[in-house]
């Protein structure tokens, strides 16, 4: 089983206009629904590519239902820390440019007595996880050294795998993690610097490493990903496809890197099905996953390189 923690889930509404004109009306030609959050998405895409998931994390009383109702559909099994409130709603607007504009809501808050309920949840979940992904922002008022407890409560047994970034990221680092997955903007704006070439995004992944990590996969979206363990460093580049939604993209690489990993799969194959996943995931509109029959199509056509 893998064992995925969303800390803050999101209701994403996807619009498509012909163009967004501020100030005026606009008609939307289709809009989508998403119940989503990154271990929300990460869920769904390990029941896509066949293994166990069960989600877990805090949710919110108003409209909670609606996630537990998505989690049945894609056959995800789940328990949350419930809270008052309502879970925030983001809006997507996509023109027929493919110009993407968002406004994010700001998520809810928890009681202190919450935050101990799901480590508690965490321990007893990930004592029968052979992986446990934490990903996502924090609710609001809660510090980033939660991160560390969260992951410190995971089952040493169980694999770790974070995606989160800034403070939060050198948090998880503290308690080991196996597996922390960046994208490049991210990792950049954690450590503070720019990269100008491929032996600076190296450097950048062994700080990582240096701090806590056994891995590090780094996302370069469109260009692909790298890999590295600090002795051995793979990359893997995508192929073009039409691009029609960035959601979840991340969230797809980091189930089919979890997926790889509970196998045992060394590292290119867990950076090649990573990738596979990504890419998949951006063909697909308004929806927050791949397609398994997609996935296999990608994965199929790419090659992995040492470097």
């Amino acid at each position: 089983m893998i064992l995925t923690v969303c800390m803050s889930p999101s209701v994403d509404v996807t619009i498509e206009l012909d163009s967004l004109n501020i100030g005026k009306v606009n008609v939307v030609k289709n809009k989508t629904l998403s119940f989503t959050g990154k271990a929300i998405n990460v869920a769904i895409g390990v029941a896509r590519l066949g293994s166990e998931a069960y989600a877990t994390g805090f949710m919110y009383n108003e409209n909670g239902a609606m996630f537990e109702s998505a989690l049945d559909k894609e056959g995800v099994n789940f328990s949350f820390v419930w809270n008052s409130g309502r879970v925030r709603e983001n809006y997507k607007c996509i023109d027929q440019k493919s110009m993407l504009t968002e406004i994010n809501d700001v998520g809810g808050q928890v009681a202190s007595e919450k935050l101990i309920e799901l480590l508690q949840m965490i321990r007893n979940f990930s004592s029968r996880s052979s992986v446990t992904v934490i990903s996502g922002g924090l609710p609001r008022g809660v510090d980033a050294s939660y991160y560390r407890e969260l992951f410190r409560a995971v089952d040493p047994h169980s694999l770790k795998i974070a995606d989160t970034e800034g403070t939060k990221m050198f948090a998880a680092l503290e308690a080991g993690i196996d597996l922390v997955k960046p994208n490049l903007e991210e990792l950049q704006e954690t450590l503070g610097r720019e990269f100008r070439d491929k032996d600076d995004m190296l450097a950048g992944c062994r700080e990582l490493l240096d701090r806590g990590a056994k891995n590090v996969l780094l996302s370069l979206g469109k260009d692909g990903a790298v890999i590295t363990d600090g002795s051995k460093n793979y990359y893997c580049k995508s192929i073009n496809v039409a691009v029609n939604s960035t959601v979840g993209a991340g969230d797809g690489m980091v189930a089919a890197a979890a997926t790889m990993m509970k196998c045992g799969a060394p590292l290119p194959d867990i950076l090649r099905a990573g990738v596979a996943a990504g890419t998949a995931t951006v063909t697909t509109f308004g929806t927050i996953s791949f397609t398994k029959n997609k996935y296999d199509e990608i994965y199929n056509s790419l090659l992995v390189t040492e470097i």
